[in-house]
């Protein structure tokens, strides 16, 4: 079955998260398969906002904190660093410390991983599975800057609904 997600470029920020979000919660389902469902918000993601370079999901082991690693999982953009430690870099941060992250230029992060030599902004979301990290929702941008608390308020949304109506 062929799916069609079309979300005005014209729209505002806002606009375009809160049509997103509504799409998003007729694509994904309990009932699909994990990975699917987060290969689908990536690409949904990326379909929406031009600014978006790379998006994509670390996840603990698969599905299991294991407290030392954080793995690739489902995303959109060049190929990846596959394994990032807790406390490194803007992911391995945003997974120690659990709360959202916004770079508006990743040079001066200390620390940063540069999968991506063009990448010059970051947003990092955590993601809880019954109240237990479970990993982080990773978005760059070549722009810098191109992040900010609209950004920050709708991802956490969308994380927050993967996180109590699809993974749980």
């Amino acid at each position: 079955m062929a799916e069609e997600f079309i979300i005005g470029k014209s729209l505002s920020i806002e606009e375009k998260y809160k049509l997103l979000f509504k799409e998003l919660k007729s694509l994904l389902s309990k009932e699909e398969n994990f990975i699917s469902n987060l290969s689908n918000l990536t690409a949904a993601l990326k379909d929406t906002f031009d600014k978006i370079s790379w998006v994509g999901f670390y996840l603990f082991d698969g599905k299991k904190f294991d407290g030392n690693k954080l793995y690739l999982g489902p995303f959109q953009g060049k190929v990846a660093c596959t394994q990032i430690d807790i406390g490194k870099g803007v992911c391995g941060t945003a997974a120690k410390e659990v709360k959202t992250l916004i770079v508006p230029d990743v040079d001066k992060f200390p620390g940063h991983i540069a999968c991506d030599s063009d990448s010059k902004s970051e947003i990092v979301i955590p993601i809880f599975e019954n109240k237990k990290l479970f990993g982080v929702l990773d978005i760059d941008s070549h722009e810098y800057d191109a992040f900010d608390k609209t950004d920050k308020k709708y991802l956490e949304e969308i994380c927050n609904f993967l996180s109590t109506e699809i993974i749980n």
